[in-house]
């Protein structure tokens, strides 16, 4: 199969190429890295780019909370105008099978259950609370203290920054791409996910990113809030098999069907700190509670649709994951 892959010189895509080669693959590199003219949100290049080709798999976005709101437009155009742009022109060309790098932030916080009320959403965290170090949401029916669990695919969207609301509408328009030409279209909803070749010292880096870099500095991890917040780290190869399998799966046609692709193991950001620091042998970290308005609490993955429908599962430990991205420190 040939294979177009938007963004493909970057930390994912990158990854998703060599995964590519070994399934015997044939895939094809658009990214603004790799050549500055070529870029998905042009119309000309696009059309080029899907020339011969057989499937897309479209990792080009801009993707982290950056600044804010301040960064928007920045934000939509790439991931909003990209993705449209891309559709428009696989719909033109007769390409037919597309798999989208998604993303967990669509759900905003994750699923929560209440003693009392059963399974809740709770309302976006207020500033206040967060100032005062009240950072756990609360049952909005009653206060009562929440207890965390796994997320599943069919928990309602709840974006709640700029990030999540472009990663969401990237959905939008591959479902209605899908039922506009009967194409397949599957999107892969990523949780935090880390590895070699991880970009660094940006606003769009992960948090993995910025303990690794702060190490190689010497410096102590700086961990937001009480280090408690919960996420799925999954290993950046096992993202890229999930995508291979993605690809070569039989999917249902004129439908976007979404996937969590996460390890299924959920660890504090202050475990990934801890775990980072003593891989490095650099200094413990440092529990600051900062945060950032944007960010959700706990947001953790049930990958179970993703295993049976595809039989895909991670193969790198948290452990062994996290000593490799520390020892990569000096290669990327």
């Amino acid at each position: 199969m040939r294979v177009l892959v938007t963004g493909g010189a970057g930390f994912i895509g990158s990854h998703v190429v060599d995964a590519l080669v070994e399934r015997g693959h044939e895939p094809v590199v658009l990214d603004l890295r790799a050549d500055p003219a070529r870029d998905v949100r042009d119309a000309d290049t696009v059309a080029r780019a899907l020339a011969g080709i057989d499937a897309v798999c479209h990792q080009a976005a801009r993707v982290g909370l950056g600044d804010g709101v301040r960064d928007a437009a920045g934000y939509a155009g790439h991931n909003g105008l990209g993705t449209a742009v891309l559709v428009a022109a696989m719909a033109e060309q007769g390409v037919r099978r597309l798999v989208l790098a998604g993303s967990m932030v669509v759900y905003g916080e994750g699923r929560y259950t209440c003693g009392r009320h059963g399974v809740v959403r709770p309302g976006p965290r207020a500033a206040a609370a967060l100032d005062a170090g009240r950072f756990e949401p609360v049952c909005p029916a009653c206060g009562a203290e929440l207890e965390p669990g796994l997320v599943a695919e069919d928990a309602p969207a709840d974006p709640r920054n700029v990030y999540a609301a472009t990663k969401l509408a990237q959905e939008h328009l591959a479902a209605a791409w899908a039922r506009a030409t009967g194409g397949t279209a599957l999107s892969l909803r990523y949780h935090n996910v880390y590895g070699p070749r991880m970009p660094r010292d940006t606003p769009y880096a992960g948090v993995a990113s910025f303990f690794r870099s702060a190490l190689a500095r010497g410096e102590a991890p700086q961990v937001f809030e009480d280090g408690r917040q919960r996420r799925d780290f999954v290993h950046v190869r096992d993202i890229a098999t999930a995508n291979v399998a993605a690809l070569e799966a039989g999917a249902e046609p004129g439908a976007l069907t979404a996937y969590n692709a996460g390890s299924g193991t959920p660890h504090t950001v202050g475990e990934l700190a801890a775990a980072l620091a003593a891989a490095c042998g650099g200094p413990e970290p440092v529990v600051t509670g900062a945060y950032r308005l944007g960010d959700v609490r706990h947001i953790t993955a049930d990958s179970a649709r993703l295993r049976a429908d595809l039989g895909w599962k991670p193969e790198t430990g948290f452990a062994e994951g996290t000593r490799e991205f520390a020892a990569a420190g000096a290669t990327g």
